[in-house]
């Protein structure tokens, strides 16, 4: 896996805790009003809201939200039909591959911004099909690997649908197709190891790896830029950077 899934792991603590929580929570309602509105309110006929809720809670979204969001999509006020899906792919410092997902109901708005943000921290917005092939949409669970005892972890996971299990500094990453994504996590809660966070992501097939703590901290101050663009819901980058090095990035 690479670095980014560190990096997701590291906000998941930041975002417990963050100035900006309550800017994150909306973003996370605006996803579950558009998934709700366009699969209908029922997670268990519906795979993007499932994968919404899934993000909500391990930001520790509270149910109650959650709830609303839902009731939301289906009331006179539901505002998700306004909303579409944009993607923007780019270049990061070092030729980092950078795919950025959005909501938005004014695509030129939302275009200048992102482009705004690319180039405000030393990169470059790209044309379609410029990086998006170089990641895959998969399910993600991160475990902490303190106490987690590796050979059960591969067994409980590849039973409730993951395909992958591998150690990335202090967590184990454990992959699978998209709809594995909420029994694997609700396996290995059910199992008793320590899920530090879940989501639908685009993985990177191949990274681009950098120690270098100034260029680190140039990707990240990136992928922060592009995170705090108000139509951004996510950002994901094949950066492969060391987790001591983000941990001080972080910091």
């Amino acid at each position: 896996m690479s670095g980014h899934s560190k990096w997701s792991s590291i906000k998941h603590k930041k975002g417990a805790a963050d100035a900006k929580r309550g800017q994150l929570f909306s973003k996370l309602s605006r996803a579950i009003i558009v998934a709700a509105k366009e699969g209908g309110p029922d997670p268990d006929g519906n795979l993007a809201l499932q994968n919404a809720i899934e993000k909500a809670r391990s930001y520790s979204m509270p149910k109650d939200n959650i709830e609303r969001a839902i009731a939301k999509a289906s009331g006179a006020d539901a505002d998700g039909s306004t909303y579409e899906t944009v993607v923007y792919e780019g270049y990061g410092p070092e030729g980092v591959a950078v795919l950025v997902e959005a909501l938005t109901d004014n695509r030129n708005r939302t275009a200048s911004e992102v482009r705004h943000a690319f180039t405000k921290h030393g990169g470059n917005l790209g044309t379609t099909g410029a990086v998006a092939w170089q990641f895959e949409r998969r399910g993600v669970v991160v475990v902490a690997a303190a106490d987690a005892d590796e050979d059960d972890l591969v067994l409980a996971a590849a039973e409730a649908g993951a395909d992958d299990v591998s150690l990335d500094g202090s967590s184990f990453v454990v992959t699978g197709p998209p709809e594995s994504l909420t029994p694997v996590r609700q396996a290995l809660e059910t199992a008793g190891f320590s899920v530090e966070s879940v989501e639908l992501a685009m993985v990177p097939k191949s990274t681009v790896a950098v120690s270098d703590e100034s260029t680190a901290r140039r990707i990240v101050k990136l992928v922060e830029g592009l995170e705090d663009t108000e139509d951004v819901q996510d950002v994901y980058a094949n950066f492969d950077i060391p987790e001591a090095v983000l941990e001080s990035v972080a910091s």
